[in-house]
């Protein structure tokens, strides 16, 4: 006979449980599954993010470590029941873009009011950390916050939008008044919404615990999934076991290679990618799929995995692409390891060299990182009494991610539907297929709805990370610092598979000779095939590494010449009317002299005269070494190099006085549904809070390409307004027909159409319009572009950018801290100042991570960054004093002047400190992550 369970009495947000005890039932799963708060996110569940804070009898504690059963007779907090604890009669904060802020605790609307929410899934753990500070200490310093929100992470980096939220939170709760305004750069705007400081719409879902992602659904019946991965990195699989797992009791499914219906293979652009390794078959990878299982719980899936054998004929392993290209190398693919040779060319860049004053030539190298989103990927498949799928998912290209797995059940594509959810960060890493074609494939198996959920180590295993590289860059420049001649040789380590990597190291190579005028140029760029992970979009998409190679030598020719680093970047800087290395005319929008001249007159304003000489100064109590460093960057938008960047949308005016704007672009946290609905209102007048946008559904929306290469403001922005203007057309028209005047003399406002004497409301316009006229479906087409090796426009328009970094040193003890960054950043027209503060703080930050921190090791192809602890990111600690500079270079093609800001703000961060490191200690670092101790140790061996 089974024992009695033990009964569990506890408070959760003041409501009293009795609950049995289940064995080893974490905390977080108690909330999340048995009580359905899911406001509570777990991002590792090895405790190492602090995501999952609650408040145990007011103390922050970690859910996903904490064993259910020792909570008995505790008080639970979740970010649920965060404002029912409001004081009562305080006045309401207030903010464009949302409404009924009152309603929540003044906590929550200071992270909605101070932008400091993007994607939202570490906004529950930021909120019950803070909340346990302010009833501690009701008036912190900024430090004080600083040091209490350290454990809990957020990878979209806006960690000084977070403490200036929770400092007025304080301020307003100790006085009892409205939570202040957020203090950023505004912008001079003409517009009445463009420009202006506006809230994400999400925003107070995501403050209040109700807003879901993938792994907050649930449907009935559900089975859990989980993957079998192969863990050697070359080899062929010789014979794969799966009766233990198969007959093991709560096992519906088990499949392998013999089981696929249709396609063996997928890919974004190429399909190299097995579904599943088969007997006979090649693992070129740790994280390759061997079989796939669905049991009707998670424990039991786990469970079977440990009990599938796989036995295997060890090959040899390629760890890098230099290796990769040898005569004698093994072959991992059918037509090699070369990817892809890309080449620029332009002008005589021989002669050029030969009529330099100085040449110059270094060696750099960059490694692997992981995007370390703080939401691991889900995937949710869910069959219907058609034959067809619906499957939830995370995705940033929601249209491709139908066809693939379309592909895979042997299906059309309309049979499958994709519905796009809400995604705790992508920066590039949700674009590939991670669990979506394994859960439709059971799905498919089974006639049951499959949740595919990654561990953090299974995230960290599997999905594609940025490009490790080694770039020769060579430049030469005449006496008074005019570059003449670039050259730059490139190897990307593309990993297992394709992924993006053509795209990305193509990125790489024609922005490789820097944002700079250069008549004579050439570049050969490499991506090679290895037995590393898949590599492909990370933000930055490969000019990142290139950045740091082309801006670390510019200061190094500065030094041969002479010339101060800002000085040598402003004679150079491309401008209107200059070609770029790829012969391409930019003929506006160009503003990086703007950039340059910005930061040198902040420079001067904040009495900093000789930036780039050490000094010592006293950083806490400890004297350290401080200076300034310097980069420049660019980064185009779009995706350019002849492909048809094409975006739709359909805007359509609603029965109830509402806005509907409908487009499958994603939303990754970036804010690109507020630029959108903000482009809207701008047209049709309409207040924010009575637009809605829809997004990410394969069915309802029209495809809008991929949210990547900062494109979607710009192609999805000019479709959204295109489509307003036409609708915009059809009231106007309706309107004078009515009033018996031309369209143009009336006028759309808030309340309605005018005349000047009389209004047709909002609800009577909808009346009077034609049902076929209440909606306008735009095909955006962005214009022309050529293939790189045509030479000439190759991208619609760039984003430009110049950072100056101050840092600290203690040489002694290895330490680097980024006190100050100044950036400033030409994006073109500001459509939201909030938003791109938020991709300002987040970019510098998670620069911050790639220059002094992050290095995904792998190791002769074993991966041993497989846990959170052993990939380290940047910290609310990590996060210096940020001032941004706004250049408004505005192009013309763009909607409303806009251009693209989600990767140019990260690319200068991490040359700047490598810049100014080297002033400061007079070692150049080649390599990153930099390491003080280790290029000392290097040094003294040598």
């Amino acid at each position: 006979m089974t024992p009695n369970p033990k009964l569990l009495h506890f408070t959760v947000n003041q409501k009293a449980y009795t609950l049995p005890e289940i064995p080893n039932e974490k905390l977080s799963d108690l909330l999340r599954v048995r009580l359905g708060l899911t406001g509570t996110k777990v991002g590792c569940g090895e405790g190492r993010c602090g995501i999952c804070t609650v408040l145990v009898d007011g103390i922050p504690t970690r859910s996903c470590l904490t064993r259910s059963a020792k909570i008995d007779g505790s008080n639970i907090l979740t970010i649920e029941g965060l404002r029912a604890l409001r004081p009562t009669d305080f006045p309401p904060a207030h903010i464009a873009g949302v409404e009924n802020l009152g309603l929540l605790h003044p906590l929550q609307q200071a992270f909605v009011t101070h932008g400091a929410v993007q994607c939202g899934f570490c906004t529950p753990g930021q909120i019950m950390r803070a909340y346990a500070l302010l009833q501690e200490n009701p008036d912190p310093t900024f430090d004080e916050i600083r040091e209490a929100l350290d454990d809990v992470v957020c990878r979209c980096g806006g960690y000084n939008s977070i403490v200036n939220a929770v400092k007025a939170a304080a301020d307003a709760l100790r006085e009892h008044k409205a939570v202040s305004d957020a203090v950023i750069p505004l912008i001079n705007s003409d517009y009445a919404h463009i420009g202006k400081v506006t809230a994400r719409p999400d925003a107070v879902a995501k403050v209040n615990g109700t807003s879901t992602f993938t792994d907050d659904l649930h449907f009935e019946g559900m089975l859990f999934a989980r993957v079998v991965r192969a863990r050697v990195p070359s080899a062929i699989l010789t014979a794969l076991d799966i009766r233990a797992a198969v007959d093991l009791p709560g096992v519906v499914a088990v499949m392998t290679a013999e089981d696929l219906p249709a396609a063996r293979h997928h890919g974004l652009y190429v399909h190299d990618w097995p579904i599943l390794v088969g007997v006979g078959e090649r693992v070129r990878y740790m994280g390759d799929a061997l079989a796939v299982i669905a049991a009707e719980t998670q424990a039991i899936a786990d469970q079977a995995v440990e009990l599938v054998k796989a036995e295997f004929e060890a090959l040899p392993i390629i760890t890098g692409p230099v290796e990769g290209l040898k005569p004698d190398a093994p072959q991992l693919h059918k037509h090699g390891n070369l990817l892809k040779h890309i080449k620029v060319r332009r002008g005589d860049v021989e002669k050029g060299f030969a009529e330099s004053a100085v040449v110059l030539e270094h060696v750099f190298h960059t490694p692997t990182t992981d995007h370390y989103f703080m939401e691991p990927e889900c995937s949710i498949c869910v069959p219907r009494e058609d034959g067809g799928f619906d499957l939830f998912d995370a995705t940033q290209i929601p249209y491709a991610d139908r066809q693939q797995v379309a592909a895979a059940l042997g299906l059309i594509e309309e049979q499958v539907r994709i519905r796009g959810q809400r995604a705790g960060g992508g920066f590039g890493g949700k674009e590939d297929i991670a669990g979506q074609i394994h859960a439709a494939l059971l799905a498919q198996k089974t006639g049951r709805p499959v949740k595919l959920l990654f561990t953090r180590r299974e995230s960290l295993l599997v999905h594609p990370k940025r490009h490790a590289t080694q770039i020769r860059v060579k430049l030469g420049a005449d006496q008074n610092g005019m570059l003449l001649a670039a050259e730059t040789e490139l190897y990307g380590d593309t990993g297992a598979y394709a992924s993006l990597g053509d795209k990305v190291m193509t990125r790489a190579a024609t922005h490789s000779t820097g944002p700079y005028a250069v008549a004579n140029v050439k570049v050969d760029c490499y991506a090679v095939y290895t037995n590393n992970p898949p590599a492909g979009a990370f933000r930055g998409f490969g000019v990142t590494q290139s950045a740091f190679v082309v801006e670390s030598a510019m200061d190094m020719l500065a030094e041969k010449l002479g010339i101060d680093p800002l000085e040598i970047r402003l004679r150079n800087a491309l401008k209107v009317g200059d070609l770029t290395n790829t012969g391409q005319l930019l003929d506006s929008s160009a503003g990086l002299p703007d950039c340059l001249k910005g930061i040198s007159s902040r420079m001067r304003e904040l009495g900093i005269t000789d930036p780039f000489t050490p000094v010592e100064e006293l950083i806490g109590d400890k004297p350290m070494k401080t200076c300034w460093g310097l980069a420049a960057a660019y980064k185009n938008t779009g995706l350019g190099g002849g492909a048809d960047d094409a975006s739709a949308a359909e805007v359509r005016l609603l029965k109830n006085c509402r806005l509907q704007i409908k487009t499958a672009a994603s939303e990754i946290g970036q804010g690109m549904v507020t630029t959108l609905a903000i482009i809207a209102a701008e047209v049709l007048k309409l207040p924010m809070t009575q637009i809605n946008v829809f997004v990410m559904d394969t069915d309802l929306t029209p495809n809008a390409g991929p949210t990547t290469a900062s494109r979607q403001t710009y192609v999805t922005g000019n479709a959204v307004r295109l489509a307003s203007e036409q609708l915009k057309n059809n009231l106007l028209e309706v309107g004078a027909s009515i009033f018996g005047v031309e369209p143009s003399s009336l006028t759309l406002a808030e309340d309605g159409l005018t005349d000047g004497w009389q209004t047709l409301d909002w609800q009577r316009l909808w009346q009077l319009l034609p049902e076929a006229e209440r909606a306008a479906l735009v095909h955006y087409h962005a214009p022309a572009t050529r293939p790189i090796e045509e030479g000439g426009k190759i991208h619609v328009s760039y984003s430009f950018a110049a950072q100056a970094v101050k840092i600290a040193v203690d040489e002694a003890a290895g330490k680097v801290k980024v006190l100050q960054v100044l950036t400033a950043n030409d994006a073109g027209k500001v459509i939201n100042p909030l938003g791109f503060q938020g991709q300002v703080e987040g970019g510098v930050v998670m620069g911050i991570g790639q220059a002094l921190i992050e290095d995904f090791k792998v190791v002769d192809g074993i991966i041993e960054s497989d846990r959170a602890a052993r990939y380290p990111i940047p910290r609310m600690q990590d996060s210096p004093e940020i001032e941004s500079i706004i250049v408004e270079a505005e192009t013309k093609e763009g909607p409303f002047g806009a251009k693209g800001i989600g990767e140019i703000t990260s690319i200068p961060t991490i040359p700047a400190i490598a810049n100014a490191l080297y002033f400061a200690t007079g070692v150049r670092y080649d390599r990153l992550p930099i390491r003080l101790k280790e290029k000392k140790e290097l040094e003294a061996q040598s």
